[in-house]
């Protein structure tokens, strides 16, 4: 979608007709083509990040869904999703939050105030110490970390659940930079690593194999899991299948999802199953609005943006993928081709080639879709970029809150 200033000489509502109208050959997705009608994106600030409550509460139905008829309980991963400002929304539906570090459970304690999960590669004291005053569950990547701080966590005056991250060695994600599987990985204790005389104290044992994949790689990973580690289940009390399970895009296998879960259950009474699903929760729920700044010409044209590909959604480069931009095609799909282009000084900050039924021209907005998951979390204010707004929406009503600006005390008070 653009929307284009009145110096163009097109008018918005006609512009918008055409767009919404056009054939596209990318994979369609939920209501893409509805965001651009639900809100009025002309009174925010660019760039933001807009994230619908309507949208983020039908993913959250659908977990509660597969909660209720398997039996399991779900956790909102943090570094996947962690504005707390939709907290409300996600609570009534999820059992907790998984965090990756001191600060991420910091925020589970306040803001969602459930169960609390933490898993790390490692631990420092200092870690140990905090965490220990919000978490639930603690799990631990080696029995070195575990033993370490065994004595400190014995002292603790309430109970905390202690667990271990186990390598099924079963790879099923696609790219190696997500894969914990890979050969070498520091990532969970192998079985050849693995010491059943050390498991003193351990209640849970935790795998987290997937990236964005669907049921049928579950069940391959946990077959891989109960060859190698099945022997030692029947004196934990729970289990969690860790995240990366796309449980709420269209198509996803839901069927089979309760159908492993359930199972895996009747196997194995007595042990609590766990999801901790971060990209599943906000999956197709926000968008990020930026704006063209100029035009410029290079064997193609180039447009210019005040987002970045570098600061405001790095993944686009390093896993690397193109994001869909609600409006516009592939390359030849419509008449007017551009290399859309990041503000940043890094030359490679290019997001992608697109082609649009209109020209370009400064002023006019794009709405890149599925932003909410990952990119909120992984901004940077390298170059002192500007970091996008937060908005939280609800297309039911068409409400839009800004719930945060970013200015120069932000970028000052990291460095």
């Amino acid at each position: 979608m653009i929307f284009q200033t009145a110096t163009h000489g097109l008018k918005y509502d006609l512009l918008l007709r055409t767009f919404s109208l056009q054939p596209k050959k990318l994979q369609p997705i939920m209501d893409d083509t509805s965001w651009s009608t639900e809100f009025a994106w002309q009174e925010l600030p660019s760039p933001c990040f807009v994230v619908d409550a309507a949208r983020l509460a039908a993913n959250a139905r659908l977990l509660a869904e597969i909660r209720a008829r398997s039996g399991c309980r779900i956790l909102l991963a943090l570094k996947g999703f962690s504005m707390f400002s939709s907290f409300d929304v996600l609570r009534p539906h999820l059992d907790g939050v998984c965090a990756s570090s001191p600060h991420e459970a910091r925020l589970g304690r306040e803001e969602f105030n459930k169960e609390v999960q933490a898993f790390a590669a490692a631990y420092s004291e200092a870690d140990i110490r905090e965490l220990s005053g919000l978490c639930d569950t603690i799990i631990f990547n080696s029995f070195n970390q575990m033993e370490r701080f065994r004595p400190y966590l014995d002292a603790v005056p309430r109970p905390i659940r202690r667990g271990l991250r186990v390598n099924p060695e079963c790879s099923t994600a696609a790219t190696a930079l997500y894969d914990p599987c890979a050969s070498g990985s520091r990532l969970g204790i192998t079985r050849a690593e693995f010491h059943p005389d050390r498991l003193a104290g351990i209640s849970g044992l935790h795998f987290h194999c997937l990236c964005e994949q669907d049921a049928d790689a579950l069940e391959v990973t946990l077959a891989a899991f109960e060859k190698k580690f099945g022997e030692f289940l029947d004196s934990l009390s729970w289990v969690n299948f860790g995240g990366g399970h796309h449980i709420t895009r269209p198509g996803y296998d839901v069927e089979r999802l309760v159908r492993l879960v359930t199972e895996f259950r009747d196997r194995h009474p007595g042990l609590t199953v766990y999801l901790e699903p971060g990209e599943a929760v906000a999956l197709n729920t926000g968008v990020l609005m930026a704006t063209v700044l100029d035009i410029v010409h290079n064997g193609l044209d180039i447009a210019i943006l005040d987002t970045s590909a570098e600061t405001h959604m790095p993944d686009v480069l390093a896993m690397p993928y193109r994001p869909r931009i609600v409006g516009a095609g592939e390359p030849g799909e419509y008449p007017h081709l551009y290399r859309l282009g990041g503000v940043s000084c890094l030359a490679g900050d290019v997001i992608g080639d697109y082609a649009f039924p209109r020209p370009l021209a400064p002023g006019d907005r794009l709405l890149f879709l599925d932003m909410a998951h990952y990119s909120m979390v992984k901004t940077t204010t390298f170059n002192g970029v500007q970091l996008p707004a937060i908005v939280l929406g609800d297309s039911r009503n068409g409400g839009l809150r800004v719930v945060r600006r970013f200015g120069y005390a932000d970028f000052k008070s990291r460095l």
